[in-house]
């Protein structure tokens, strides 16, 4: 525990020294074990926090237990970059950076739009290795802009070699693709009206039954409960009548088409995708259907941490929040696979609320 009090005692204290009556550490530590157990409100970390005060003294050396209004106070004020710094270096010392997908994607949080700008809600972009759970990166994006310039400045510092990062469509750009090749990573993205082009000649190839000599394609099915779900890539054999778009690095074109039946309702929908990464058909699928465990995790955080309706006035206390409720639910998955522990995420969260040794336990595996 020790080694936690010191990896906390690294982030600086953003107050003034005649104002410190808390140690930051022991602010953060409490905090971090509030997340870990799966609060959602300051009110519930008071409550939280007064109740396990024999558990923090002997567990942290804490000694005394902070006001609600300190606790909004050091959440507004301490950097949440350097919380995510120091995180992630826990993270990979503990777990690695493994993984092949890096997927980026990007949340609002809806309960930080207000008043007239009830639209322009906290919206938070990640990078997230899509195996392991862990964020590697995350920008707040700013009301007068949007994902597009954010995911390329965190192209400039992100490791993407030898990774393959996905996004959705709004992020298939030619300059988000030169910058991914350029730092020896791959790219796969969605293909959609974006780019009409470069669509307009990908869907020539595939709703053309003639040109189905030109394709290489595998089929999966999975039933589950009565729904059927057929999913059929197609990749392009060849692809160099599309070099006349120019695209940075690209190497392959696939569409992937799905043929769902529940319960005597039928639907189709075929999406398209390019990449730089050459690779078969069911590669290629398999590295497409990655990018869902974004979406998982995000849809975690309003599940099981009210991430949406999470209330602070302060944009930082939401993005230091959102920083650790991403390490919770990374931490958690790893301690319950690690343990073979057939439990949910939620279920192994209320386990640390409930029983300060199961607590100690996740904290000693870290």
């Amino acid at each position: 525990m020790e080694e936690i009090r010191a990896q906390m005692s690294t982030i600086e204290d953003p107050r003034h020294p005649s104002y410190v009556k808390y140690a930051l550490a022991d602010i953060l530590i409490i905090i971090m074990c509030g997340v870990l157990c799966g609060l959602d409100t300051l009110g519930d970390l008071v409550i939280y926090a007064k109740s396990k005060a024999d558990f923090l003294k002997e567990t942290f050396g804490i000694e005394k237990i902070p006001s609600k209004a300190t606790f909004s106070r050091i959440l507004s004020m301490v950097d949440g970059k350097q919380i995510g710094d120091v995180i992630l270096d826990v993270l990979r010392e503990r777990f690695g950076t493994m993984g092949e997908v890096i997927a980026v994607d990007g949340k609002a949080i809806c309960s930080t739009a207000r008043g007239e700008n009830s639209h322009k809600a906290l919206q938070i972009l990640s990078a997230y290795v899509t195996d392991s759970g862990i964020t590697l990166a995350q920008e707040a994006i700013r009301e007068k802009t949007n994902e597009i310039p954010v995911f390329q400045e965190m192209l400039t510092y992100l490791d993407v070699e030898s990774k393959v990062v996905t996004a959705d469509t709004m992020h298939c750009q030619r300059e988000t693709s030169r910058r991914i090749v350029q730092k020896k990573g791959d790219y796969l993205f969605g293909l959609k009206e974006n780019q009409p082009s470069l669509l307009a000649d990908v869907r020539l190839l595939f709703d053309d039954i003639i040109n189905r000599d030109q394709w290489e394609s595998c089929l999966t099915a999975e039933q589950n409960a009565g729904r059927i779900e057929k999913r059929i890539c197609r990749k392009a054999t060849d692809i160099s009548w599309l070099e006349v778009h120019k695209w940075p690095g690209l190497r392959s074109v696939f569409a992937i088409e799905r043929i769902v039946e529940d319960h005597g309702h039928h639907s189709e929908e075929t999406s398209y995708y390019i990449s730089s990464r050459d690779a078969c058909p069911r590669s290629l699928m398999d590295l497409a259907r990655e990018h869902w465990k974004i979406e998982s995790m995000h849809w975690m955080l309003d599940v099981t941490f009210s991430d949406d309706s999470c209330r602070f006035l302060s944009e930082n206390a939401h993005k230091t929040l959102n920083y650790l409720r991403k390490f919770a639910l990374a931490v958690h998955k790893h301690f319950l696979s690690a343990s073979h522990k057939n439990s949910s995420i939620k279920a192994s969260l209320l386990s640390a609320l409930l029983r300060s040794d199961y607590l100690c336990d996740i904290l000693r595996f870290l």
